[in-house]
């Protein structure tokens, strides 16, 4: 498919991250303190259980988060693919590691290309071959179903007459 459908722009990404920094990180934060005793915000327990969030609620919930399903926008592939393991890692740890590396040069980069880029993908989602769309499972199913069924009627138009008499 390789089609970007309803691209979501930097605010409302925004506010979906900053949601979900709060919605998440108030519980994160309570179960950070009962397995280790302190608010550390440094915490390794809080961090890695962060990192699970952010990699598997995504996979698990049609690209959702928490923040991004009240904003209703969502992470989506590109290729129209189910987004998996591999597209999440790139997206959260891979990229982590390239902003950091950059000292954030990359992070502003990244918000550049949110803003002015017309199908409004980031580094992070170039890495990962994904975008955050407004579109919805279904609407996107519909787009992948007819996008294979022209593809489909393209290839018997272009076929010799006497292979579609077998």
């Amino acid at each position: 498919m390789d089609q970007v459908i309803k691209p979501a722009g930097f605010w409302i990404r925004l506010l979906g991250n900053l949601l979900d920094g709060i919605i998440v990180s108030i519980p994160l934060g309570l179960i950070g303190f009962l397995i280790t005793g302190n608010f550390d915000g440094d915490d390794p327990v809080t961090s890695i259980i962060g990192f699970i969030y952010a990699v598997a609620v995504p996979i698990l919930w049609y690209g959702y988060t928490i923040g991004k399903r009240i904003v209703g926008v969502r992470i989506v592939k590109v290729n129209g693919k189910k987004l998996g393991i591999g597209a999440m890692l790139l997206r959260v740890l891979v990229a982590g590691i390239v902003y950091g590396l950059t000292l954030g040069i990359a992070l502003i980069v990244s918000v550049f290309m949110v803003v002015f880029r017309k199908d409004k993908r980031s580094l992070h989602d170039m890495m990962a071959g994904t975008y955050v769309t407004y579109a919805k499972p279904d609407e996107m199913d519909k787009v992948f179903f007819a996008s294979r069924k022209y593809r489909e009627l393209q290839r018997n138009i272009q076929r010799p007459a006497s292979s579609l008499l077998i």
